[in-house]
């Protein structure tokens, strides 16, 4: 038997059937009427893009995307359909394919809303934020009541450093769309980054309310909860991201984080290997035929290639681990970045050092420097706290004591650190980077103690402030003469004290046993845990919390107390 003659009518009869299901959200109804449409007629151009559409809608996004071409195969002139597939490409984060069909969107229909929207989301996923923010800023010029652009907008202009503007865009989204849990979750974010943890916290929490099984919204909470000091209730809502998607690497780091800050730390460095799942961190994720070692079998007579990872600070902090592990019978090879080689050749333990970037020797396992601790199974109660275990060159050191020999009276000799590292193209380094760092002014309190010299260990574009502050000229400034740690060890040890904020030189002046005087952020590094003056890591280290986000005046006061008692004993 032949198909029905009237076969055009009756496809039409049922498409309009199905599209009204699915407009009324009978999704599986209208599924089955467009697949019997396609068994009907397998190149019915309608039924392939709408059930595209729909299992998009069902979060079936690899089988949208076959639809969707499917369809495009049989008429590639329709926008909508380019736009449709540039958003299912995003959602699978094949950003530069994404690119390409909002592009093809666009040539077909200039100034569509819907594929300008697609384009900003895929040059965002590119890491391309000023132009995603033109491609927003363009669908909003011709659709001003688009809430998603809104909303999209306000997380690139958090990308671009631009907080205050995100907050105002998150807003537009929420006044067009009172319910739009992205956009409350977002608004947290951009709260968060302009220290206002109460009120990013309320925002969490209405996205919550309307969508409970928000897991971003959950790990965002959680970041904001530390910041209110409340890290019992962070934990619970990372447990419940977790729940949502356990496989979600940001949150199981958070989480990390957290329970390290709790002095959890055997449940918190497991959880810390997540690290090589984050997208940021997994491109850096080294790659060895040789096993990774984390303390599952023996390495008695075995070549162990510990590779540094990280920041420097890290590297300063966890090279410790070397003598462990060549206590259980390891040859060490350690791999270093070269401003360390120098110093790092006075570490016990290690049999071979490598600069970073050459050729290794053989090795028959391999660990990271920030595994150490799981692979030596480390607790409050067995961190490897002596020290020193750094040593600067004696000779350096010398020649040092004879040009910075106290004149007659006696002076203290305080080195000065106010700013860490900046690394701005990575949004939460640079909220962490703003956060641990003051400027040079900010130190004017201490700078007038009596019998105290001080002396710059300030590196990097900070140290400019110096120059520019007429205020203290009598800061002496040798940095230009430090070219590697080995020649800032050795003015270090000459030293009575060192001042710093959390970076790589208030760990080398720990790792030297020097006294070291930390002013710390609020929302502390994981490594400094909570509420401690002291630290199991560094003998001769002190800690000068913030008492609430951003307070740094309380902090200096605290700094001053304390160097002008120490200068007047």
């Amino acid at each position: 038997m032949g198909k029905p003659a009237n076969l055009p009518q009756q496809l039409d009869h049922m498409l309009r059937q199905a599209v009204a299901l699915q407009q009324n959200g009978a999704l599986a109804e209208a599924e089955e009427l467009y697949r019997e449409i396609l068994e009907l007629k397998p190149r019915h151009f309608d039924a392939l893009q709408l059930l595209g559409s729909l299992a998009l809608q069902a979060g079936r996004v690899q089988e949208g995307i076959e639809f969707l071409k499917k369809a495009l195969a049989i008429n590639a002139k329709q926008a909508p359909l380019h736009s449709n597939l540039a958003y299912a490409l995003n959602a699978l984060q094949r950003f530069d394919e994404a690119l390409a069909s909002a592009d093809r969107a666009l040539a077909l229909q200039s100034g569509f809303p819907d594929a300008l929207n697609n384009r900003g989301n895929a040059q965002a996923g590119l890491n391309l934020p000023l132009e995603a923010l033109n491609s927003f800023d363009r669908a909003l010029a011709s659709a001003p009541d688009f809430a998603p652009a809104w909303n999209n907008r306000a997380c690139v202009l958090r990308d671009l450093g631009r907080a205050a503007d995100a907050l105002a865009s998150c807003d537009h989204a929420i006044a067009l769309q009172p319910g739009y849990p992205d956009a409350w979750s977002n608004r947290g974010n951009a709260l968060s980054d302009l220290n206002r943890p109460h009120e990013a916290r309320e925002s969490y929490q209405r996205a919550l309310e309307l969508a409970p099984a928000f897991a971003d919204a959950w790990n965002n909470l959680g970041l904001t909860q530390v910041d209110l000091n409340e890290h019992a209730q962070a934990l619970h809502s990372y447990e419940r991201a977790l729940a949502v998607n356990p496989a979600a690497a940001e949150t199981h780091w958070n989480r990390s984080l957290c329970l390290l800050q709790l002095g959890q730390l055997e449940a918190g460095w497991a959880e810390y290997e997540w690290r090589w799942e984050r997208s940021r961190i997994k491109a850096s994720r080294r790659t060895f035929a040789q096993p990774l070692w984390l303390g599952n079998f023996s390495i008695d007579g075995k070549t162990i290639l510990l590779h540094a990872e990280q920041g420097l600070g890290d590297t300063l902090q966890f090279c410790r681990y070397a003598k462990t592990v060549s206590k259980l019978g390891a040859k060490v090879v350690l791999e270093v970045p070269r401003e360390l080689m120098r110093l790092m050749s006075t570490l016990d333990g290690v049999n071979q050092l490598i600069e970073a970037g050459h050729a290794l020797p053989p090795f028959d396992c391999h660990c990271p420097l920030l595994s150490l601790p799981l692979a030596c199974k480390t607790d409050l109660a067995s961190i490897p706290s002596k020290t020193p275990y750094l040593f600067a060159d004696p000779q350096a050191s010398r020649e040092w004591h004879e040009r910075i020999a106290a004149p007659a009276q006696k002076c203290l000799n305080v080195g000065l650190v106010w700013a860490g590292g900046n690394r701005p193209h990575v949004a939460e380094l640079r909220k962490n980077d703003a956060r641990r760092s003051i400027t040079f002014e900010r130190l004017a309190p201490i700078l007038d103690v009596p019998n105290v010299r001080f002396f710059s260990l300030q590196k990097g574009p900070a140290a400019r402030q110096l120059q520019h502050d007429d205020s203290h000229l009598d800061v002496i400034d040798y940095t230009e003469e430090l070219d590697d740690f080995a020649d800032t060890a050795a003015l270090v040890a000459n030293l009575d004290l060192v001042i710093s904020v959390d970076t790589s030189t208030a760990h080398l002046a720990g790792a030297l046993d020097k006294p070291v005087w930390i002013l710390n952020r609020f929302d502390t590094c994981w490594r400094w845990m909570l509420e401690r003056t002291d630290t199991p890591w560094y003998a001769q280290a002190k800690l000068f919390r913030q008492p609430a986000l951003g307070d740094w005046d309380s902090v200096i006061r605290n700094v001053r107390d304390a160097l002008v008692e120490l200068s007047a004993s």
